[in-house]
């Protein structure tokens, strides 16, 4: 068993992960901020859903970093940016209109919750914590391999 673990650990590190070659590092950037999108909307999901107690102040602090999150990684997808090991799909580049309304789509979901979470009611909070779900899946299935 030992030997195995070691033979295991003594190939992995013969396996470097594929480094961010561009010289602005645009895809660590991206995925950067996506993971901080992901760290936001995880509080927000609990205290909607219920498994977490809903507190107002609390839930739009959380979505007021959402909401400022929104607008920054776009940046990080310019014409020489799809290159190993980016998980986009190359529809971000051939279609940039289309990928820009779903980016238009993902903010206005987000400061549509905003509005929501300001007025303290947790269905109308439920259903805009929905949408900004449902906009990010739009946009992983047209944009983004999983």
């Amino acid at each position: 068993m030992a030997a195995c673990l070691l033979l295991c650990l003594g190939l992995s590190a013969c396996f470097d992960p594929i480094k961010d070659t561009h010289p602005d590092q645009v895809l660590t950037k991206r995925r950067a901020l996506f993971k901080q999108f992901t760290r936001a909307m995880e509080p927000i999901g609990l205290m909607a859903s219920g498994r977490k107690e809903f507190k107002q102040d609390a839930f739009v602090a959380l979505v007021q970093d959402l909401d400022k999150l929104a607008t920054k990684p776009w940046v990080y997808f310019p014409a020489d940016g799809n290159y190993p090991p980016t998980h986009s799909k190359p529809a971000v580049w051939s279609q940039p209109d289309a990928f820009k309304q779903a980016q238009e789509k993902y903010q206005s979901s987000v400061h549509a919750l905003l509005l929501a979470a300001q007025g303290g009611e947790l269905e109308p909070v439920q259903r805009a914590v929905d949408a900004v779900t449902n906009s990010c899946k739009a946009c992983h299935k047209d944009f983004r391999y999983e």
